[in-house]
């Protein structure tokens, strides 16, 4: 009798429809490689990858039919069985996997562990179609899963910053202060103390977003019209709200040097772009900032720089961030469920077992 998985779909139309859809495994064919799914995480990047999932290509990593789609996830997958020379049974990796309990690859071995070549993938972005090697006793490895995809965007941006001469500013002004995404990049500005760093959040994560100690000043939403702040500044929206964006904008005017729009926390508060005063808002694609670097920097000079700022951000998290275990197909519509209603607060990292 086959074995038998699941996927976890969510209607590409409605994020709130769900379905757990059971799959009938295959033993891979010449060349392929099954893996099971052992565990990844939930976060608001997700969400944005569902939301920008067409106009950036998300669903394709994992296509499925009828409207579904498979949302993609950090985490790790282990070696069920193979028809690959290159892998055997066991072997552990660290990367991109569905949510989902296995994937059926047709993987390349690298230096530091395997390439997709799925032809599905062919066209996307590059780094997201690599996998490096995850021993079992590697440390930080469900906080990797957590944050490692968010800090690394985290990183890039502040680079970009630096790479700018922070485009002029006094202060950069990181709205939905309480994503993780912010709070490394505040936790990076912070750090460096080249600028004031200005965090735009909610009153119910006020408390949790001063208590960080990683922004200079917290302002309110509805409050950002009277609050002082030195200018020029930058703002960096994790947001992708469009009130939010005008709020700041219709403020700073010329005196906002540029705007960044990274992500969409804020995703079923979206609108319609409207013509806004100030600089027009730049798209941040972090694949597209590891290429530069990675053709700058040479080989192994984007990583070492990362984990150098990843090791002193990652010391700091346990004061902060509680790890909460979901198990199983159930599991996972939990956990996705929670974040997409906005109910996972950022004091919990989500990590799905599948």
């Amino acid at each position: 009798m086959a074995a038998q998985g699941w996927d976890f779909l969510v209607l590409r139309s409605d994020l709130h429809q769900t379905k757990i859809a059971p799959v009938t495994l295959a033993e891979p064919a010449d060349g392929e490689v099954l893996f099971r799914v052992e565990s990844f995480s939930l976060t608001a990047n997700n969400v944005t990858y569902a939301v920008a999932g067409d106009q950036i290509g998300y669903w394709r990593f994992f296509p499925k039919p009828d409207g579904w789609g498979c949302i993609p996830a950090w985490g790790y997958g282990v070696v069920e069985s193979s028809a690959n020379p290159d892998f055997k049974a066991g072997e552990r990796f660290y990367g991109y996997w569905p949510m989902a309990s296995h994937l059926l690859a047709s993987p390349r071995r690298s230096r530091a562990g395997f390439v997709d070549e799925a032809a599905c993938r062919a066209d996307l972005p590059p780094t997201y179609n690599q996998y490096v090697e995850a021993p079992a006793d590697a440390p930080h490895q469900d906080h990797r899963s957590l944050l490692n995809p968010l800090f690394m965007t985290s990183f890039l941006i502040d680079d970009l910053l630096v790479d700018n001469g922070d485009f002029g500013a006094k202060t950069v002004i990181l709205a939905s202060a309480s994503s993780r995404t912010s709070m490394g990049l505040a936790w990076l500005l912070k750090q460096s103390g080249r600028v004031k760093v200005l965090g735009l959040t909610s009153p119910r994560n006020r408390a949790f977003v001063e208590d960080l100690g990683y922004y200079d000043q917290v302002v309110l939403y509805d409050d950002l019209p009277t609050a002082p702040v030195e200018t020029p500044a930058v703002l960096v929206d994790f947001a992708g709200e469009q009130a939010v964006r005008a709020a700041v904008h219709n403020r700073f005017g010329d005196d906002l040097a540029y705007s960044c729009l990274v992500g969409i926390t804020h995703w079923e508060a979206r609108s319609a772009p409207a013509p806004l005063p100030g600089p027009a808002p730049t798209f941040f694609f972090a694949p597209d900032r590891v290429v530069k670097r990675r053709q700058d920097w040479g080989p192994g000079g984007l990583e070492t720089r990362y984990g150098e700022a990843w090791e002193g951000f990652v010391a700091d998290t346990p004061r902060w961030l509680t790890l909460k275990d979901f198990a199983g197909a159930e599991g996972v519509k939990a956990a996705y469920l929670d974040v997409l209603g906005g109910k996972a607060p950022s004091s919990e990292g989500l990590i799905c077992r599948p």
